[in-house]
C-alpha cells in the first residue's frame, strides 16, 4: 500500500510539469516504457493506464509550450515513419488474429509517435545526456539488483524482468542488460565527479553478474561479442582487455555447475528440444515472408495457426525466438529492409560520431558515445538472434539518439566556428568565409590573421 500511494504522488506531479514542459514528458514515458516501475507495486497504481496518461500529457504539453517547432529528418526518423506506413499495410493485409494484431500495430504505432517528438525534443547534450541517464537507470536497476541477488545465492536461480512487461523474460532482461551496459560505460567516461565514476563500475560488474545469472544461453553468445567490440573500441586497449576478462572470468568461475550445464548445450544444440524448435519457428517465418513476399503474415501471424498452416500444416504456431525472422516472417522482405535500415542508419550516425570527434578533440564525448552505441547496436543484434524482441522501443530510442547527438555535436561546431563534415567527405567551413563588407574589411582581416 505505501508502495502505492508514494508511486502515485510521484507520478502525478510529473504529468502535471509534463503538461508545461514535453520534454518531461518523453522522459517520464521513457521511464514507464523501459522499466516499467508499476509492475514493482501492487494495488490500484498497477493498473492504471499510465502510458496512455502520459502520451496524453506529452502531447497537450507540446500544443502548450508549441514544441517542437519541427521534426528532424534524418535516415533514422525516415525510416521510423516508413515502417509504420508499412505496419500499417501488412495489418491490413495480415493473416493473424485481428484483433492481436492491431493491439500490436496499436502500441507500435505510439512507440514511433513518441520517437518521433523524442528525436525532434533532443535539442542540446543536457537534454541528451538526461535522456541517456534514464536509459542506464531504468536497466540498470535491474541489472545491480539481479546482481547483487546472483552473489547472494551463489548463482542458484534466475535472474528475471518485472512481470507483465517486454523484458520479463529471463532472456530478453538479458538481452536488455547487455545493451545497456555500454550506455554505463559511456557515462562512466563522462562522468566529473570520481565516486558516479566508481558507482557506475560497480553497477557494470554487477549487471555482468546479472546477465551471467539469468542462465541465458543468447545473452551469453552476446557478452562475447560485446566484449570484443567493446575492446576494439576501447581507448586503453591493453587495460580494458585484461580487465574485462578478469571480471568474466569471475563471473563464471563463481556460477554452479548447473548453470555450467546449461552453457555446455550451445554447443550440442542438436539435442537440445528447445534449440530444435526454434530452427523449425525459423522455418516456419521464412516461408511466411516466401509466401508473400511483400506483406508477410502481419503482426502475430506466425502465433496463428491457421497462418502457419498455409506454409507448413501442423507446423509450431507460437513466439518466432529471433528479431530477424520475427520481423521477416511478419512484416515481409520489404518490411525486412526497413527495419534493417532502422540498424544500419543508427550504426552509420554513431561512426559519424566517431570520425567528427577524431576531427576535433573537443568533441571527446560524441567519439565515447558513437563508440558505445556501436557496441550496443551489436549487443542487440547478436542476443535479439534468438530472441521475439524485435520491436522493442528501448533499442529504437537508442537509434534515435545517434543522428541527434550528430546533430547536438554539430551546432557546437558551429558555434565555435571550427570545421563541421559535409556530404561524405569532409571540408572546413569558416564562420568568417563570407565577403565581409567594406566598412568593416580591416577589422575582419585582423580578426582573420588573430584566428588563425
Amino acid at each position: 500500500m505505501i508502495r502505492n500511494l508514494v508511486f502515485m504522488a510521484v507520478l502525478f506531479p510529473m504529468l502535471v510539469t509534463a503538461l508545461a514542459q514535453p520534454f518531461v514528458g518523453i522522459l517520464l514515458w521513457s521511464w514507464i516504457s523501459f522499466m516499467n516501475p508499476h509492475r514493482e507495486i501492487w494495488g490500484t497504481a498497477a493498473n492504471l493506464p499510465w502510458g496512455v496518461m502520459v502520451l496524453g500529457a506529452t502531447l497537450i504539453g507540446c500544443v502548450l509550450a508549441r514544441e517542437p517547432r519541427q521534426l528532424p529528418v534524418n535516415g533514422v526518423t525516415v525510416l521510423l515513419v516508413l515502417m509504420l506506413a508499412m505496419f500499417t499495410l501488412t495489418t491490413f493485409t495480415g493473416l493473424g488474429t485481428p484483433a492481436d494484431a492491431w493491439a500490436k500495430w496499436d502500441r507500435a504505432m505510439r512507440v514511433i509517435v513518441v520517437l518521433m517528438l523524442t528525436a525532434a525534443m533532443l535539442s542540446d547534450r543536457r537534454r541528451l545526456d538526461a535522456l541517456i541517464w534514464l536509459m542506464v537507470i531504468a536497466i540498470g536497476y535491474y541489472g545491480v539488483r539481479g546482481g547483487i541477488f546472483t552473489i547472494m545465492t551463489g548463482g542458484s536461480y534466475r535472474v528475471w524482468g518485472p512481470e507483465q512487461s517486454m523484458i520479463a523474460d529471463n532472456n530478453h532482461i538479458g538481452a536488455a542488460m547487455l545493451v545497456a551496459l555500454p550506455l554505463m560505460n559511456y557515462l562512466r567516461l563522462q562522468a566529473g565527479h570520481r565516486l558516479v565514476r566508481i558507482g557506475l563500475a560497480a553497477a557494470m560488474v554487477l549487471t555482468l553478474f546479472a546477465i551471467i545469472g539469468t542462465y541465458s544461453r543468447g545473452a551469453l553468445l552476446g557478452i562475447a561479442a560485446v566484449i570484443v567490440v567493446m575492446w576494439l573500441r576501447s581507448r586503453h586497449k591493453l587495460l580494458g582487455g585484461i580487465i574485462m576478462a578478469a571480471v568474466l572470468a569471475v563471473a563464471i568461475n563463481f556460477m554452479p555447475a548447473q548453470w555450467t550445464d546449461r552453457m555446455n548445450t550451445i554447443g550440442t544444440y542438436e539435442e537440445d528440444q528447445s534449440a530444435t524448435t526454434r530452427l523449425k519457428l525459423w522455418e516456419v517465418s521464412f516461408r511466411l515472408a516466401l509466401d508473400r513476399p511483400l506483406v508477410g503474415s502481419g503482426f502475430r501471424g506466425p502465433y496463428t495457426q491457421s497462418a502457419v498452416d498455409t506454409v507448413m500444416p501442423g507446423g509450431p504456431a507460437r513466439a518466432v525466438h529471433s528479431i530477424w525472422f520475427e520481423v521477416m516472417g511478419e512484416h515481409g522482405f520489404i518490411g525486412f529492409a526497413l527495419w534493417l535500415g532502422l540498424t544500419l542508419a543508427g550504426a552509420w550516425y554513431a561512426w559519424r560520431l566517431i570520425r567528427l570527434a577524431r576531427l576535433h578533440p573537443q568533441l571527446a564525448w560524441a567519439g565515447d558515445l558513437g563508440r558505445m552505441l556501436q557496441v550496443s547496436i551489436v549487443a542487440y543484434c547478436a542476443a535479439g538472434t534468438f530472441l521475439s524482441l524485435a520491436y522493442w522501443d528501448y533499442y529504437w530510442t537508442l537509434l534515435v539518439v545517434a543522428p541527434a547527438a550528430l546533430a547536438i555535436a554539430r551546432r557546437s561546431l558551429s558555434q565555435q566556428s571550427d570545421a563541421e563534415p559535409a556530404g561524405f567527405g569532409w571540408r572546413t567551413v569558416r564562420a568568417d568565409s563570407a565577403t565581409p563588407r567594406p566598412a568593416v574589411a580591416a577589422s575582419w582581416s585582423r580578426q582573420g590573421r588573430a584566428s588563425t
